[in-house]
């Protein structure tokens, strides 16, 4: 059909929570949608969770941002990112970051993106936090503003996490993501760039 020729633009961005170690597996696994282009936005303290050289898509970072522009007409990126993007996932999402978001704050690359996002947008969320940091009250809080400006979680999952805790805070899988991305391209229709 003439929609598979479409493009649909997803932007993913990662966080500096231990889930970010996902991250080569998601963007293959996301790659596997037909039509689908990726590009990834990083926080810095996401970089430590990953290899850059196992990202096959183009991966963007604070020091892009700035050297990008150099002057009045040149483009902003996390406005160019913005308009490219059908399609936002942020995943993993820490609790620095849940914070920032949720108050308003854009101090780096992936909250610029996330404060200009275009609302009429999806925008998805997958939140990853230990469990003590996921049970504080301030968390619930943070979550329902995110939902409160049209963001869809990806709830985080009980498991055994990376620091020998057990509990609810776990990045919500792989393959349930890419399925709910699947699944909001199909019934939302998201228009895609041609």
């Amino acid at each position: 059909s003439s929609v598979a020729l479409e493009k649909c633009h997803v932007l993913l961005g990662v966080t500096g929570s231990v889930a970010a170690l996902k991250l080569p597996l998601l963007v293959a696994e996301l790659l596997k949608i037909p039509g689908l282009e990726v590009k990834v936005v990083t926080t810095e303290r996401a970089k430590h969770f990953y290899n850059a050289q196992e990202i096959p898509v183009t991966l963007y970072g604070d020091e892009e941002e700035w050297q990008l522009w150099k002057g009045r007409s040149d483009p902003v990126l996390h406005i160019e990112l913005r308009r490219w993007a059908d399609l936002m996932v942020v995943a993993p999402l820490d609790a620095n970051t849940l914070a920032k978001i949720a108050n308003g704050i854009c101090d780096n690359l992936l909250t610029c993106v996330i404060r200009a996002w275009d609302l009429s947008k999806p925008l998805l969320f997958c939140p990853a936090m230990n469990t003590a940091m996921w049970e504080h009250p301030i968390t619930a809080r943070h979550v329902e503003q995110l939902k409160a400006f049209g963001y869809t979680e990806i709830p985080c999952v009980v498991k055994k996490l990376v620091c020998g805790d057990e509990g609810r805070g776990a990045m919500a899988e792989v393959w349930t993501i890419v399925e709910r991305v699947k699944r909001i391209l199909e019934e939302r229709d998201v228009p895609r760039q041609s």
